[in-house]
Formats: structure tokens, C-alpha cells, sequence
């Protein structure tokens, strides 16, 4: 849940300082290095990928 709640934080555009302090960090290199990762374009990957199984068809 941490990873995510950084994460998500993150992208939402809020200081890594913030972040480090929310989470109980000293500094930022912890946060920056081992729980910050951009969910963003993995998810938009996943996304592009699933988009020819289901296609772009309007339900209804």
C-alpha cells in the first residue's frame, strides 16, 4: 500500500518532500529511490494492450 499511496501521490503532482514526510521518511532519497514509481504509463501500456481484445465498441 505504500508503494501505491506514493505512487499515486506522486502522480497527482505533490513534492516528493511531501511525500517523504507523510510516509515517515528523513530525507527523499529513500522515498525517491525504493517507493516512488510512475503508475501512469504502465497502466496506459496496459490499456493500449487490452484495446484490440475488447475493442472500441460503444456499449448499449
Amino acid at each position: 500500500m505504500r508503494h501505491s499511496f506514493v505512487s499515486i501521490v506522486s502522480d497527482q503532482g505533490v513534492p516528493i518532500e511531501t511525500i517523504a514526510d507523510l510516509v515517515g521518511h528523513a530525507g527523499t532519497s529513500v522515498t525517491e529511490a525504493v517507493y516512488r514509481h510512475q503508475l501512469k504509463p504502465v497502466i496506459t501500456k496496459g490499456a493500449h494492450t487490452m484495446n484490440p481484445i475488447f475493442g472500441d465498441k460503444p456499449t448499449g
